[in-house]
C-alpha cells in the first residue's frame, strides 16, 4: 500500500518496468499506463493526503481515474495490487474492492476475480506475488493462490493453491503443470524499496 510519496514513486517504476515501458511517462495512445499512472495517484491521495487540499485533489484524480477506466473497460479499486503491476493490454478486467494482490501481477483481457454467489459475508480471493493471470480467468470465493503460480486462459479458479510455483488450468481449475510464472514475468526485484 501507498504510504507516502517515495512509495508512490517506488510503485510507479515497478510498474513501468513490468510493462515494459521506456520513458517515464506514458504515450498519448498508451491507454493502459496511463490508467495504470492514475489508479497509483489515485491511491496516494487516499491513503495519505487527508487535509482539504488533499481530499480535493483525490477527488479530482478519482473522477479522471473512473474516465480512464471506463474507456479501457477496467474496474479496479484502488489498493489492491502490489507494485509491479502489469495490465496486458485494455480489455475486460472486473475486481472485488476487498481483494488483496501480492507484487509483479500480469493481468490479461477478460478476467474477473470476486466473490462466490450467496450470504454475506463475502469472501474473495487472495493472490500471491509473481502471479500470471491468463485471458478470460475467473477467480472467486476464499480461496488463496500462492506465489508464482500461473493462472491459464479460461480457468475457473474456485480453490485453493497456496503452495504456488505452478499452473493451474481448466474448469474447474486444477493443477496440470510445475512450471511457474518465471517465464511470464519480468522481476522488478531490483527496484530499490526506498
Amino acid at each position: 500500500m501507498i504510504r507516502n510519496r517515495a512509495d508512490l514513486q517506488r510503485y510507479r517504476e515497478a510498474d513501468r518496468i513490468q510493462l515494459r515501458r521506456s520513458g517515464t511517462r506514458p504515450t498519448f495512445y498508451d491507454e493502459v499506463w496511463r490508467f495504470q499512472r492514475l489508479l497509483r495517484r489515485v491511491e496516494y491521495f487516499l491513503n495519505c493526503r487527508r487535509d482539504l487540499f488533499g481530499r480535493l485533489q483525490h477527488k479530482y484524480w478519482s473522477w479522471r481515474y473512473h474516465r480512464q477506466g471506463m474507456r479501457c473497460g477496467f474496474e479496479i479499486p484502488p489498493n489492491i495490487f502490489g507494485p509491479g503491476l502489469s495490465i496486458a493490454h485494455k480489455g475486460t478486467i472486473i475486481i472485488h474492492p476487498d481483494v488483496r494482490v501480492g507484487n509483479n501481477c500480469r493481468l490479461h483481457v477478460d478476467v474477473t476475480i470476486g466473490t462466490r454467489p450467496g450470504p454475506p459475508p463475502e469472501e474473495v480471493p487472495t493472490i500471491g506475488d509473481d502471479c500470471y493471470i491468463g485471458p478470460g480467468a475467473r477467480l472467486y470465493g476464499p480461496i488463496a493462490i500462492g506465489p508464482g503460480t500461473v493462472v491459464g486462459a479460461n480457468a475457473v479458479v474456485n480453490r485453493s493453491f497456496p503452495e504456488g510455483r505452478m499452473t493451474v488450468a481448466g474448469v474447474p481449475a486444477r493443477k496440470v503443470s510445475d512450471t511457474p510464472s518465471d517465464e511470464f514475468l519480468i522481476a522488478t526485484r531490483s527496484v530499490p524499496s526506498r
